[in-house]
């Protein structure tokens, strides 16, 4: 009987439906939360509910890229780059975020409900629901909605390891807006650059100061500048 459920394509369908409204709870939660290393949970089950949508999107269309998008995406954000920032975390104490620039979290909720629909009527004037599929087309526009607010955090936090945690934000809505719209091995190749970079800017950032504000964070930058070039 469960499996009946889950051979059925409109089962499925009303299961990711459900997943999307999941994703933008996390993305309000992204906005508004101040303790860092809740915002590194709340990124984690972003990610997986990706990973979850992937999977049953496959067992839709039987593509076997889509498992391959939902694995790496399983492996680099579900659980390295979490893990990575939570091992570095347990020598550097990890502050809270108090401070937002421009805009506090209930003015931040609700610009994203404003993103929220400039994105359904942007894509409306692209793609219509009956070409695209009513599932792509809402897939399309929560995964752009999600790449705004992921934006919108690194316009509205302060510290500096917020605002990378806005760009991983935005990264996960490119990606949610790729498999329902893009060719999915391209997707695959950019997916893994991408990671590449995230991982060496959170090097960067961890190694310099994990709890600085943005001015700071330049501050030390410059700093490590000038000391390595003393030490050639």
């Amino acid at each position: 009987m469960i499996f009946s459920f889950l051979a059925d394509p409109e089962f499925l369908e009303g299961i990711i439906r459900i997943l999307f409204v999941f994703v933008l709870i996390t993305a309000a939660f992204t906005l508004s939360t101040r303790n860092i290393a809740s915002l590194l949970t709340v990124y984690a089950v972003q990610s997986l509910l990706l990973v979850l949508i992937a999977s049953f999107l496959y067992m839709i269309e039987g593509n076997q890229t889509l498992l391959a998008i939902a694995a790496l995406t399983l492996v680099s954000k579900v659980l390295l780059i979490p893990l990575f920032i939570n091992l570095i975390g347990e020598k550097i104490k990890i502050s809270r975020d108090l401070k937002f620039n421009y805009l506090e979290p209930t003015a931040s909720l609700l610009v994203s409900i404003g993103l929220i629909l400039l994105a359904y009527v942007f894509l409306s004037g692209f793609f219509s629901e009956y070409i695209l599929g009513k599932l792509f087309f809402i897939g399309a526009v929560i995964g752009l909605s999600l790449t705004l607010m992921g934006m919108l955090v690194i316009f509205s936090r302060k510290k500096v390891i917020t605002k990378v945690i806005g760009y991983l934000t935005m990264e996960n809505g490119v990606l949610l807006f790729g498999i329902f719209v893009a060719d999915l091995p391209f997707i695959i190749e950019i997916l893994i650059v991408i990671d590449l970079m995230i991982l060496v800017l959170l090097t960067t950032i961890l190694a310099i100061g994990l709890d600085s504000t943005r001015e700071e964070y330049h501050q030390r930058l410059q700093t490590l500048k000038i000391w390595s070039g003393r030490e050639d």
